[in-house]
C-alpha cells in the first residue's frame, strides 16, 4: 500500500476548479471532447484530499457545479425545489470522491487507478438506470460527438465508453502526477495500452451482414404543441400536400387528449396513410390493450387535464386532493384501413409529473417494412428501456417526444442527443418528432440527416428511413455496467467491514492500556 501525499488547499482549489471548466468546455464545444478526461483526471487527483469528509463536500461542490448550470431549466420547471434535484444529483460525485478517497488511503495509489473505472462505471449506472429518480444526461461518454466515434460507441455503449475514459483518464493523472517511479512506469503503460484499445475500436471495420435487404420507409413528421383535432387534421392535410411520397407520418407525444378518435381513423383511411400519433389510453377504460378503443368518460377528464398542460409546465404537477387519473401515455399506430393496429405506452413516466403508469410490457411493431420499435420521449434516454427493443428485433426506432417550448432551447439540444447517442450504440436509423423541437431523422452512425428547429410547433421534416439490414445487438456496457454497480456494492461493503474491524482493534488496545501501569505495579 503506498498512499500519496495529501493534496494541499491551494492544489484541491486549483483541481476542483480544473474539474469543472474542462466539463463544460468538452460537453458544450466537440472540438474540446478530450476536455473530460482532463475532468476525470481532475477528479482521480482530488482523491487524495486529508479527509473523508473533505472528499464528500468538493465532490458535492463539484457536482453542483456540473449540473446545476446545465439543468438551468428545471429552475423554470420546479422553482426552488429544482435546488433539492441538483443536491441529489451531486451526491453521486461526493458518493464517488469518497469512495476512492478511502480506497487510496486504505490500498493505495496502484489499486486506486485500477478501481476508478469500475467505481465511475457503477456509479454512473446507478446514477442513470438503477434507482428510482434515475437520470441518464451528463455521462462522461456524452461529451465524445457520437458521429465522430460511431465504432466505439457501438461497441461500448455509453456507460463501457465512460469506463475506458475514466481508465484512461485514471492512469494518465498517475503518470503525470506520481512520485515514485514505480507507479509513473505502470501508469504509463496503462494510458499506452487505453490509447491502443480507442484506436483499435475506432479502426477496426465493423461486420457486414447481407443477409436481409434493408428496406426504406419515407417518413414526415409535424410539430405541433397540445393541437386540437381540428389543427391535427389540417396539419396532416398539409404535410401529405408538401410531402406526398410519405408512407408513415408521425406526430408527438401528447397529441391526443384521448385514443385516436374516429375522425383521425376516418382520415388515415381516406389517405391511405400510416400514423404514429401520441395520447393518452385511461387505464380500466374497459379496453386493455386499447385496440380500436374509443373515448370513454375518462378521456374527457383528460381533456381538462391537457388544458391546464398547455398553459402550465407541459406537464402537471399531481396537486394534493385531486382525483388521480390513471392512465398511459400511448403512442398509437393507425393503419391506412383506419384501425389501431399497435400501441406501446410509455416505460419511463417522468418523475413529479401526472405523465401515466409505467408501462405493463414492450413489444416492437412488425411494420410492412419490418420491425420498429417505439419508445416515447424520456424512455429514449434509458437503456434499460432502449435494449429490449432491440433484443426483440428492432431494425429503426420511432421516438414521438413533446418538449415543451417554454424550457427552453438548451433542454431540447440535450433531449434530442440522447437519440443520437442511442442511434450510434445500436446502428439503427431513428426518426424523432418532438411537439416544439428539435425533431430528427437520424442514420445509424448518429448523423441527423433531416432535422426541425427549436422553436417550431408547425416546422415539419421528412425524409428515407433505411432500416438495419440484420437484427441489431446491444452493446458490451449491456453487462459491464450492471457489473461495476456491483463492484462498486462490493467495494463500499469491503470497505464499511474493515472499517469496523479497524475500529474494533482501536477499541481493544485502548481499553488494555490502563491495565499495563497496574501490571508493572503489581510486578
Amino acid at each position: 500500500m503506498h498512499p500519496t501525499p495529501a493534496l494541499k488547499a491551494s492544489s484541491a482549489l486549483l483541481l476542483t476548479c480544473g474539474a469543472l471548466g474542462t466539463f463544460h468546455l468538452g460537453f458544450l464545444f466537440p472540438a474540446f471532447w478530450w476536455l473530460v478526461l482532463v475532468h476525470l483526471g481532475c477528479l482521480f487527483e482530488l482523491r487524495r484530499l486529508p479527509t473523508a469528509r473533505a472528499a464528500f463536500y468538493v465532490g458535492l461542490a463539484i457536482g453542483l457545479g456540473v449540473f446545476g448550470p446545465q439543468m438551468g431549466f428545471l429552475w423554470e420547471i420546479f422553482k426552488g425545489a429544482a435546488i433539492p434535484l441538483w443536491l441529489v444529483l451531486a451526491l453521486f460525485y461526493a458518493a464517488f470522491l469518497l469512495l476512492l478517497n478511502r480506497v487510496e488511503s486504505r490500498w493505495g495509489t496502484f489499486r486506486a487507478g485500477l478501481l476508478m473505472p469500475v467505481l465511475w462505471c457503477g456509479i454512473e449506472y446507478l446514477r442513470s438506470e438503477v434507482w428510482w429518480l434515475r437520470f441518464a444526461w451528463f455521462t462522461a461518454g456524452e461529451c465524445l460527438p457520437p458521429e465522430s466515434t460511431p465504432r466505439v460507441l457501438h461497441r461500448l455503449g455509453i456507460y463501457g465508453l465512460g469506463f475506458g475514459l475514466a481508465w484512461a483518464a485514471g492512469q494518465g493523472a498517475t503518470w503525470v502526477f506520481a512520485t515514485r517511479r514505480k507507479d509513473r512506469m505502470r501508469a504509463g503503460l496503462g494510458f499506452l495500452a487505453a490509447c491502443i484499445g480507442f484506436a483499435a475500436l475506432a479502426l477496426w471495420p465493423l461486420p457486414r451482414s447481407d443477409r436481409d435487404i434493408p428496406k426504406t420507409i419515407q417518413v414526415a413528421g409535424l410539430q405541433l404543441e397540445f393541437p386540437s383535432l381540428p389543427d391535427i387534421l389540417a396539419g396532416l392535410d398539409a404535410l401529405i400536400r408538401s410531402h406526398p411520397e410519405a408512407e408513415l407520418l408521425m406526430l408527438s407525444e401528447y397529441s391526443l387528449e384521448e385514443p385516436p378518435p374516429k375522425a383521425l381513423k376516418a382520415w388515415c383511411r381516406r389517405n391511405g396513410k400510416w400514423l404514429v400519433v401520441g395520447g393518452k389510453q385511461p387505464i380500466g377504460s374497459g379496453d386493455s390493450d386499447g385496440l380500436g378503443s374509443t373515448p370513454s368518460a375518462s378521456s374527457h377528464t383528460n381533456a381538462a387535464v391537457v388544458g391546464q398542460v398547455a398553459a402550465g409546465n407541459g406537464l402537471r404537477w399531481p396537486r394534493s386532493g385531486a382525483p388521480k387519473e390513471r392512465f398511459h401515455n400511448t403512442a398509437f399506430v393507425i393503419s391506412p384501413n383506419g384501425a389501431v393496429v399497435f400501441q406501446q405506452a410509455k416505460s419511463r413516466p417522468i418523475q413529479f409529473f401526472a405523465d401515466g403508469e409505467p408501462a405493463p410490457s414492450q413489444a416492437v411493431w412488425d411494420s410492412p417494412w419490418g420491425k420498429l420499435g417505439i419508445a416515447i420521449c424520456y424512455d429514449a434516454s434509458y437503456r434499460q428501456v432502449m435494449d429490449p427493443l432491440i433484443r426483440l428485433g428492432a431494425t429503426g426506432l420511432l421516438i414521438p417526444t413533446m418538449d415543451v417550448e417554454h424550457w427552453g432551447e438548451h433542454e431540447h439540444r440535450l433531449n434530442a442527443r440522447m437519440a443520437v447517442i442511442r442511434a450510434s450504440e445500436y446502428r439503427v436509423p431513428i426518426f424523432r418528432v418532438a411537439s416544439s423541437g428539435i425533431s430528427q431523422l437520424i442514420n445509424p452512425n448518429g448523423r441527423e440527416t433531416v432535422t426541425a428547429p427549436f422553436p417550431g410547433p408547425g416546422h415539419a421534416l421528412a425524409g428515407p428511413l433505411t432500416l438495419a439490414g440484420s437484427a441489431p445487438s446491444v452493446p458490451l456496457d449491456a453487462w459491464l455496467a450492471p457489473a461495476c454497480t456491483a463492484a462498486t456494492a462490493a467495494v463500499i461493503l469491503w470497505l464499511a467491514i474493515a472499517s469496523r474491524r479497524k475500529s474494533q482493534i482501536s477499541d481493544t488496545a485502548q481499553d488494555s492500556r490502563p491495565d499495563l501501569p497496574a501490571l508493572d505495579s503489581s510486578l
